[in-house]
């Protein structure tokens, strides 16, 4: 194998750090126990990867799971603190097993837990972005998973699919590849399954709702969940590859170029956003809204400007200055987020009024605009 190139039309020439997610459904067996020899073949691989001088990245599910096992449970639990009591449990059982492949190899593993809220705190993200690449400095493989023991629904990433994206923005990735059950994302028609897609230039409403289905008792994501992560790591410059992790050598087959599975291509106009505006638009978490008319939409997509209050029609939920917020149209599509320098409060009172009446309409006067550019990411153009 030829180190960190491949020829697939639509890769980089070159790769260097590879993320990998490697799903539950993957990583169990039918029984819902840690299949140890899928898990030793993805070891294997992983390390023959890593003597060739990629630089990996595993985001790992299955705790859980092998929680369960561990408890001698006869299914997974419902309830809350069950699942994090069996997520703290086959944490340690999951890195056992992880350790128990790599050690034939000689690699050393270092484990990273986070949350939604690790990487929405900037300094935490800083943080956690440093740790990696210094573990990938001194030929660490990270092996990240969501930190369920501590984590609910307002800091939980809603699956690994997601957290794998946010991985990959964080450390800059050069490809994601998301493994699963499936030989990659198919055309349907009529509910019927037709051809694979090799390479999605964009993913649509139409492509999500071709793809909506959940995941195994054992797994919490699904084609459209892996979709609307792809999306996410394609707007931050990064292709993804979804392809079948029961395969062995898919990784290697990738690497090199094989038409397998699905890419999904950056988006082109967005692929360079600066580290602060990668923050913004996928490790913040939005605490409201604004709508806008459609001359603010022309004005911040076609002209690249700051949102003004002249073009605000209504906002929704409760939040103060500096909260991340989502800039909608009139259908209730998101089209943009950014930090807004005013409160809700203050914007019900200046919306729809131009900036040179705002002194008059508010005591606490700061900003001609509501969001600046600079604040601001376009999610779709």
């Amino acid at each position: 194998m030829q180190t960190n190139e491949n020829t697939r039309s639509g890769l980089p020439v070159r790769l260097k750090r590879i993320v990998i997610k490697a799903g539950s459904r993957v990583l169990v067996d039918d029984q819902g126990r840690p299949d140890h020899g899928r898990i030793q073949l993805l070891a294997d691989e992983l390390a023959e990867l890593h003597g060739l001088h990629y630089e990996i990245i595993l985001v790992t599910s299955g705790a859980i799971a092998a929680g369960v096992q561990a408890l001698g449970w006869p299914k997974r639990p419902a309830s809350l603190p069950e699942l994090q009591m069996a997520a703290a449990v086959g944490q340690n059982v999951l890195m056992n097993i992880y350790a128990g492949g790599f050690s034939r190899h000689n690699i050393t593993l270092g484990q990273i837990l986070l949350t939604h809220a690790d990487l929405n705190h900037r300094e935490r993200h800083l943080n956690a972005r440093n740790t990696m690449l210094a573990m990938l400095r001194n030929h660490v493989i990270p092996v990240v998973n969501e930190n369920d023991v501590v984590a609910v629904d307002e800091i939980r990433f809603g699956d690994n699919d997601v957290l794998a994206s946010m991985v990959s923005t964080l450390v800059h990735g050069h490809l994601l590849i998301m493994l699963t059950t499936s030989d990659g994302f198919f055309r349907m028609e009529n509910g019927i399954m037709k051809e694979r897609i090799s390479v999605l230039e964009s993913i649509s409403e139409e492509t999500l709702a071709m793809a909506q289905g959940k995941g195994s008792a054992w797994s919490s994501g699904g084609m459209a969940s892996k979709l609307k992560a792809a999306q996410h790591a394609a707007l931050s410059g990064t292709p993804v590859v979804i392809a079948n992790g029961m395969e062995n050598g898919m990784i290697t087959n990738i690497l090199q170029g094989t038409d397998t599975g699905t890419l999904i291509l950056p988006n082109g106009s967005q692929n360079r956003l600066r580290a602060r505006k990668k923050w913004i638009a996928f490790f913040h978490r939005p605490g409201g809204s604004v709508i806008v008319d459609d001359g603010a939409i022309d004005a911040i997509r076609l002209r690249g400007n700051s949102l003004l209050p002249v073009g605000i029609r209504q906002t929704e939920g409760s939040f103060e200055i500096g909260t991340l917020i989502n800039i909608k149209n009139s259908g209730g599509k998101t089209i943009a987020r950014g930090l807004t320098a005013y409160s809700r409060d203050d914007i019900e009172r200046i919306k729809g009024r131009r900036s040179a009446d705002l002194p008059s309409l508010i005591g606490d006067y700061r900003f001609e605009e509501v969001i600046h550019r600079d604040n601001m990411v376009v999610l779709d153009e």
